[in-house]
């Protein structure tokens, strides 16, 4: 029996007609967004996980966890990411345009 594979963008067009498909998908925005500014930026760098690891004094595991997007790494973690990649860290605050509830008292 021969299989058959859809491609990833025939079933994420597919799934994206689901509206809880696209909330969950919505809500891990944040996650995937931190993962992929550090393996943007370790790519930029031109450096293998191991070579990052090796810059910040880890191991490789650490900097493969840290790109998977499971774990939330401190700030000093981030910054000695962005020291062995030569960038530089920035962290902002963005209005989200969700409505407030604002408590009176």
């Amino acid at each position: 029996m021969k299989r058959k594979f859809i491609p990833a963008e025939e079933s994420f067009a597919q799934w994206k007609k689901d509206p809880k498909y696209v909330a969950e998908y919505a809500a891990l925005e944040e996650e995937f967004a931190l993962a992929s500014a550090l393996i943007e930026a370790r790519g930029n760098a031109d450096m293998t996980q191991e070579e990052v690891a090796e810059a910040m004094g880890t191991t490789q595991a650490v900097v493969a966890r840290l790109e998977s997007g499971k774990v939330l790494p401190s700030t000093r973690t981030l910054e000695r990411f962005a020291k062995a990649t030569r960038t530089r860290l920035r962290i902002s605050f963005e209005p989200n345009h969700e409505p407030v509830a604002l408590k009176r008292g």
